[in-house]
This record gives C-alpha cells, structure tokens and sequence, in this order.
C-alpha cells in the first residue's frame, strides 16, 4: 500500500515548466517568445481596444439608454398565472395573496424588489392581492371578478411649486 507522502504522478504524465529567458541554448533566450520589441514586448501592457491612433470602434459608436444605480426590478406575474395556481390548489383563494404566498406556491422564483401584477389572461377567482404595483388592466380584472387589490407602492408626492 502506498503512502501519503510516496505519492508521485505517472512516470511522463508531466512537464516540468518552460524557463524562460536562460540564454540561447534553451530555444526561448533573448526575446522569450514575445517576439522583438516595442509595446508588446514590455511587462504589464494592456492595449485592448488600442487601433493605432484612430477613434476607437466602441468611441465611434453612438452613445444609448440609461441604467439607474437606484432603480427597482420586479417579478411580473401575469393573471393567468396567478389563477392556474389557484386551479392547481397551490394557492388558496379563501387567504390573502402576497409575495411570500406567490413565493411559497412557486409562481414567482424571487420576490425582489416587489411584485408588479399584469393584466394578461382571465380572473375567474375572488381574490385578496397585495402587490408592490398593478397595471390598470390587472386590477381591473380583479375588481370585474369580484376582490380587491392592495398596492404598497408609495404615491408620488405632488410637487409643489
């Protein structure tokens, strides 16, 4: 039985590493595979994008959109949705529906910063919903099919001028 500190790697099933820079008889003296001279040849040299003095193609192309450090993502659920899980049994119509409920069922992966509920497809169940906030066709169709919503969203104050 071998022992820990007898353990070796198979005979050839290893090279040992290229040193560089040791003088002609090594096949990679002088240059050292770098090839000759300039910019490239140096240590600690990032060009990437360099195209030798013309405008760069990701300075020449123009400029779009906007992303907020500070902005919110939601997880959207669709009507449809939300009443294929109360038909499957994974939520219950008689209870409140919030994130943790929409979590729980397995209809939303992650609540982030909030759920935003859509109008797409049909509402057949009286439900009690709380969400971050709702399209006008979605909490149209809840209140057409009988329950109420509840958005937590702050309103905007009005601007006093």
């Amino acid at each position: 039985m071998t022992k820990l500190n007898e353990l070796a790697p198979r005979e050839g099933s290893t090279k040992g590493r290229m040193r560089v820079g040791r003088g002609p008889g090594s096949g990679k003296g002088k240059t050292a595979g770098r090839g000759v001279k300039g910019q490239k040849a140096r240590t600690g040299v990032s060009i990437a994008g360099f195209e030798g003095g013309q405008m760069p193609l990701h300075m020449r192309m123009p400029k779009r959109g906007f992303n907020s450090r500070n902005r919110k993502e939601f997880a959207e659920v669709n009507l449809w949705r939300i009443e294929q899980a109360v038909a499957a049994g994974k939520l219950d119509a008689g209870k409140a529906i919030d994130a943790d409920a929409l979590l729980a069922a397995g209809v939303i992966r992650r609540a982030k910063d909030g759920v935003k509920l859509l109008g797409e497809g049909e509402l057949k169940s009286k439900l009690t919903l709380t969400v971050y906030a709702a399209t006008a066709s979605a909490r149209a169709a809840v209140e057409k099919a009988g329950g109420t919503l509840t958005t937590t969203k702050p309103e905007a104050a009005a601007a006093e001028a």
